[in-house]
């Protein structure tokens, strides 16, 4: 047995002794104990059979008895830069260990060393041989290098050689060790920005300025029209054959439609839209619809309903999406630009132009926003045949999916939609238009902000007017002068008439009820106040304390007496009538043009207030601009609910400027110092140069902290407003590159790439003097 083990290490084990430098200035200990002055260096066999040289230690190191210390358990332990170490030996594993008065080898073939400070120990196997060189005192600065056979777990004696090990392995599987990243040089960044800055002039030059350009005839929104239609998203794949739904307790195999329906109820069990009674009453009622008859026997309870392995399965999707490789996920995202070739754009006026929402949404579960009535009701798939396609007579018309044909196909050119449905949910009609920075929409925006602009000359007699009808003997009169007067000054939406229970209890000034208002003829300091507590849209609650003119709140009064809290506030008042009203003191008036007027003066007015010339850096001037921005937002009610990840990113944000205080207090330690060493030798110029580029690391140091702390604020202010609603909708972007131009900050810091294409129009025509 033994000699099949010698065969063996004969064989595969290639030992490495330790190399160790030997000591020019200490006497070293011979064979027998001896003291002779700077010896050769001592050789010895190892268990292959080859001699190797033995480096000594520098006997200084281990002349204190505390070097090394006896193991009584076989094992043995080194000190090596403050890190302990222990390791088992593995069996038959030879040992090659320097004789030495300061290490000791204990009788159950145990031994224990010390070595640069780290202690390592390793216990003996049985019959291991141990082989000590005859040598009392080792070099200090000993480098040992093992790489010894291992039968049973494989592990080296130490990391250097374990990382050696790994390597090779790589090697011989055939991996290459990731290459290491090269710096790029000045000229290859210069090459790159000069690229990037080729490929931007480029984009603008292919840009369609149709704003150049003669405007159509009225009414008229485009001349050719050519697209492929939308694209429907794919058919329900059945679950596999090891995912179950579960009836109480018992498996249940569902028909396809039904089975399809509780995938989706499945994907959303760790929301809480899952826990709400509503969502699950309208959930259950809509699944039992698409069951089969057997199928609503059986399934009756809801609670009953184990969705836990479809759950499961769906997570593991999520998950393993999450953990694709880049190659994987380079195939998903040529396969998608391959559809967004295909179905995102279109040709318009022989100009190609990309298309919003070309991809039809896919069936689901309905969430709606706040409390909606019918949550969890169930979005049926759209089909080709309900679809209405609209393009030019002169253009390929679109090619339904095999099997299929279009509801209807239309050439209107007086509409700017390229697809239209009806969806069942609340019977909206759904259309697929142009993007964002489209002609269509582009024209469309600029039209709004110029009405919005002509108000601004028509606004003081509008309010005289209004204020004058207050008086008036005719009660729908004085309820069209108040609710005008909210429109213009809390920037209300009118309100659109809607079947009782049929959406969300939303309202706007037109339709608000009685208990939507609460009157105080003194509160907090104010006089005549009106309290506002409703739903407004997307059923984001509206919430406000303002003081009004005497005349609004005799006339409030007035319109509250004898009502229920469920009757109408204004029940004289239609929105079609305030809107009749509205045309007829300026052409193209309506309440969302006094929303945009209000929304963009304020803009205007705030950044003349909160922004000046003498703000040395641009996050100070942003600050300006989001406080600007944030007034709008507030005025028009554009409300958020805190982002989940908030306290976390605020903590990190907290961590970053505690970090910047303390980089800011040492680098002005060192300029202090630096200042005084420059001032004891004025006469040398390297101190004097140390002390400007201490100067200058100081205040890149205030400028960065400062940019930090302008960061903090903005994002604990900007909590629970949303700033992109108002910027997007309601503001006239003019305003904002006027601004970015007056101030010298970069339209990039306002506008993002989306944003900036979209508003093209505006950051090519508008001046530095431009006002709204």
């Amino acid at each position: 047995m033994g000699g099949e083990k010698d065969a063996l290490k004969d064989k595969n084990a290639k030992h490495k002794v330790t190399k160790l430098k030997r000591p020019n200035d200490y006497e070293v200990a011979g064979p027998d104990g001896d003291t002779t002055a700077k010896p050769k260096r001592p050789k010895e066999e190892t268990p292959n059979g080859e001699i190797q040289k033995v480096k000594t230690q520098k006997a200084k190191k281990l002349e204190s008895p505390s070097n090394s210390r006896e193991s009584d358990d076989g094992n043995f332990t080194t000190k090596e830069k403050g890190v302990k170490k222990k390791r088992k030996r593995s069996k038959d594993e030879p040992v090659d260990v320097p004789a030495s008065d300061k290490i000791k080898v204990s009788d159950d073939g145990n031994f224990t060393t010390k070595e640069k400070g780290v202690k390592k120990n390793r216990k003996g196997i049985k019959d291991e041989p141990v082989d000590v060189p005859a040598s009392d005192k080792i070099n200090s600065n000993t480098k040992r290098q093992h790489s010894v056979e291992e039968e049973s777990d494989g592990e080296p004696w130490k990391k250097k050689a374990k990382k050696k090990t790994e390597t090779d392995v790589k090697i011989e599987e055939g991996e290459q060790p990731p290459p290491k990243k090269t710096k790029k040089t000045k000229e290859e960044i210069k090459e790159a920005r000069e690229l990037k800055i080729r490929q931007k002039e480029e984009e603008e030059q292919k840009r369609w300025r149709w704003w150049e350009e003669d405007k159509y005839e009225a009414g008229v929104k485009w001349r050719f029209l050519e697209h492929k239609g939308p694209y429907f998203p794919p058919n329900y794949q059945p679950l596999p054959d090891d995912v179950h739904f579960f009836y109480k307790g018992n498996s249940v195999k569902l028909s396809l439609a039904a089975e399809e329906v509780a995938v989706f109820f499945a994907q959303m069990l760790d929301h809480e839209y899952t826990t709400k009674k509503i969502f699950r009453d309208n959930f259950f009622a809509d699944w039992s619809q698409v069951m089969t008859h057997e199928e609503r026997l059986l399934i009756k309870d809801l609670d009953k309903c184990d969705f836990g392995e479809i759950h499961a399965m769906h997570k593991a999707k999520v998950e393993e999406k999450k953990n694709m490789s880049k190659e994987d996920k380079l195939v998903l995202k040529e396969a998608s630009q391959k559809i967004v070739e295909e179905f995102g754009y279109c040709l318009l006026d022989h100009h190609r132009e990309r298309i919003g929402n070309f991809k039809i949404e896919p069936p689901g579960l309905f969430r709606g926003r706040g409390e909606h009535p019918k949550q969890g009701m169930l979005k049926k798939r759209i089909r080709p045949e309900d679809v209405i396609i609209n393009c030019s007579k002169e253009s390929s018309i679109p090619v339904p999916p095999a099997g299929h044909h279009w509801k209807e196909v239309r050439h209107d050119n007086t509409v700017t939609w390229l697809a239209s449905w009806t969806e069942n949910i609340q019977g909206a009609i759904k259309y697929v238009m142009l993007n964002a920075n489209s002609k269509l929409k582009g024209e469309k925006d600029w039209e709004k902000y110029e009405v919005a602009r002509k108000l601004k000359t028509h606004v003081d007699g509008i309010r005289k007017q209004y204020l004058e009808d207050m008086k008036s003997r005719e009660m729908h009169i004085r309820q069209r002068a108040v609710a005008l007067y909210f429109i213009d000054k809390l920037a209300l939406r009118a309100g659109n008439e809607k079947e009782e229970g049929e959406t969300a209890d939303t309202v706007g000034c037109c339709s608000l009820r009685v208990e939507h208002i609460t009157l105080h003829t003194h509160l907090d300091d104010d006089e005549c106040v009106v309290e506002f507590d409703f739903l407004g849209k997307d059923s984001i609650r509206y919430y406000n304390k303002v003081p009004v003119i005497s005349k609004v709140f005799k006339n409030l009064k007035l319109f509250m007496e004898n009502k229920d809290p469920g009757d109408e506030l204004f029940d004289r008042l239609t929105t079609t009538m305030l809107n009749k009203h509205l045309s007829s003191l300026m052409p193209g008036l309506t309440a969302k043009v006094f929303r945009t007027y209000n929304a963009s003066i304020t803009l205007q007015q705030q950044l003349k207030e909160l922004t000046n010339d003498s703000m040395l850096n641009d996050a100070e001037k942003l600050l300006g601009y989001n406080r600007a921005n944030r007034a709008v937002a507030i005025l028009c009610n554009h409300q958020r609910a805190p982002p989940k990840t908030f306290e976390q990113s605020m903590a990190n944000l907290q961590a970053k400027i505690d970090a910047k205080k303390e980089q800011l207090a040492l680098t002005k330690t060192e300029l202090k110092q630096a200042k005084k060493d420059a001032k004891k030798d004025s006469s040398n110029k390297k101190l004097q140069l140390l002390v400007e580029k201490k100067e200058a690391a100081v205040k890149r140091c205030k400028e960065a902290l400062m940019k930090l702390q302008v960061q903090a604020t903005d994002r604990e202010e900007n909590k629970q407003i949303a700033l992109g609603t108002s910027k997007l909708n309601y503001l006239d972007p003019r305003i904002s590159v006027a601004w970015c131009k007056r101030m010298g900050v970069p339209i990039e810091k306002i506008y993002n790439k989306t944003q900036r294409d979209k508003f093209a129009w505006a950051i090519d025509m508008t001046e530095i003097d431009f006002e709204f």
